[in-house]
């Protein structure tokens, strides 16, 4: 796995996906927002290394009940190798007609330290899953076996969840509206930049709560604008 500076883990734990994407916008990136998964079990920001799982279309005489048994199967392997700290993201193909997993494997990479579980699918299970401390993420419940639809090929490879490219280390972040994926080469300045981004973006709101117009403002293109912020973040301390 690549290394997330502890600094930059802590920065991203402030900010939010919006701004997350609009700084990797400015960057030239425009798909790196995970289309579909919503959090089951809204709480403080996940944040994390990419350890992925990818599915294919499952074929009767490969996915009976007995694959568990398969120390090598990649979905039970994948959950117990995943490393502390890692976000684990499954492909599924966009396809919740059948579960990416269950509130017991859930359960088991929280157990290991994980930071989070994302799929493009579905989980069933998930008012257990619900009620963990871990940061869950997924398009609806789907109560199926994931034998019915999926079939787990590959561990910490290259996969493709809700129509984004995820490497495995890439910095994965989710908040309570989505989730977004940063490659690892870039978390650090993206993260600084998010934060000064964020600090602005406070003192705009507080400056239109008091009536201020946008216009001038966001963006600062009005000079005055940049002396005002200046002046807040004196005041405020940030």
């Amino acid at each position: 796995m690549s290394h997330l500076n502890p600094q930059t883990l802590e920065k991203l734990k402030n900010v939010s996906t919006a701004t997350l994407t609009t700084a990797l916008f400015k960057r030239g990136f425009r798909n790196i927002y995970i289309q579909g998964p919503q959090r089951l079990n809204p709480g403080p920001n996940m944040v994390g290394l990419a350890y992925t799982l990818r599915y294919i279309p499952a074929r009767e005489d490969l996915d009976g009940l007995d694959s568990f048994a398969d120390r090598g199967n990649p979905q039970r392997k994948g959950v117990e190798e995943c490393p502390e700290g890692a976000v684990f993201v499954i492909d599924s193909r966009q396809d919740a007609t059948a579960a990416s997993a269950g509130c017991i494997l859930a359960t088991r990479l929280q157990t290991l330290g994980c930071h989070g579980i994302v799929t493009d699918g579905g989980f069933r299970d998930t008012p257990e899953i619900s009620a963990l401390d871990m940061p869950a993420y997924h398009t609806r419940p789907s109560a199926p076996t994931n034998l019915t639809k999926h079939h787990a090929v590959a561990v910490n490879d290259a996969i493709a969840c809700g129509g984004v490219s995820v490497f495995p280390g890439d910095v994965i972040v989710g908040d309570n509206e989505g989730v977004v994926c940063i490659p690892n080469h870039m978390a650090d300045e993206v993260a600084e930049d998010a934060i000064e981004m964020t600090v602005f973006e406070d003192f705009v709101m507080e400056m239109v709560q008091k009536g201020a117009s946008t216009f001038g403002l966001y963006p600062p293109t009005d000079p005055s604008t940049k002396d005002k912020f200046s002046a807040w973040r004196q005041t405020k301390g940030r």
